[in-house]
């Protein structure tokens, strides 16, 4: 039986020097990037507008497997908190529509104060739902988004719960919500700085595996470089398996 795909790559396409080699000569950075990954998550998006031509030029360098994850605006989970961001959402769409069949899932990133409230976060799903209909991320980072009120709103919604480390309470480290796995590993014990080496990449290979959809793991520890390594070595221990 054929088993969903799995994807694994960091957090934009940087790559360090150290590594560049694996990544063969020639090209932009993300036409080396994708020569080995499948998938990337793009985090620029976070914080600027990108036109749809870049998405589109962006798609077209990769090959027809690659996807495109792409981070949602913070004007919509950072200023307004998921409230009054209807007006956010076509203007967004519209210019990540650039992908084309390359977009992957879209992510929000919630802030860290942000709790749960099930009218809030009712409203704003479905407004997002009457506008897209793909697979969709939400990665909490407050204690109240892991309660079964909060994984019954995402079920409901069709939003898969992203898993996370370094995590806020132990159900944060497990996928929730609908369907699709997707992991984030920021890097621990110092976030965005620790690199993880094999041993403990291969703890993060079972969800992976039993994700009965196509399955999703970024590495985020960019700041000194490592998350490039790390998703090398995760790509070998998940094809070894």
């Amino acid at each position: 039986m054929h088993r969903p795909p799995i994807y694994v790559g960091t957090a934009g396409w940087s790559l360090p020097k150290a590594v560049r080699p694996a990544f063969g000569d020639g090209g932009t950075l993300l036409e080396r990037y994708a020569s080995r990954f499948n998938g990337v998550e793009i985090n620029s998006s976070f914080y600027r507008t990108h036109q749809r031509q870049t998405y589109a030029r962006w798609a077209a360098s990769v090959p027809p497997g690659f996807r495109f994850a792409v981070k949602a605006p913070r004007q919509i989970t950072q200023a307004r908190r998921l409230v009054g961001a209807t007006p956010l959402l076509e203007p967004f769409l519209g210019q990540i529509g650039g992908l084309g069949s390359k977009l992957g899932p879209v992510l929000f990133q919630l802030p860290p104060s942000l709790a749960f409230d099930d009218d809030v976060a009712a409203a704003f799903f479905a407004a997002w739902r009457e506008r897209f209909d793909g697979p969709t991320v939400c990665e909490p980072r407050h204690v109240s988004w892991f309660s079964a009120a909060a994984d019954r709103r995402l079920t409901c919604d069709r939003i898969a719960r992203a898993a996370a480390d370094p995590a806020v309470c132990p159900e944060a480290a497990k996928p929730g919500g609908y369907g699709g796995t997707y992991m984030r590993l920021h890097g621990s014990p110092l976030i965005y700085q620790s690199p993880y080496g094999p041993e403990r990449l291969k703890l993060w290979l079972q969800p992976l595996a039993d994700a009965p959809g196509p399955a999703w793991c970024i590495l985020d520890n960019t700041m000194f470089g490592v998350a490039a390594e790390d998703a090398l070595t995760l790509m070998g221990l998940a094809g070894a398996a």
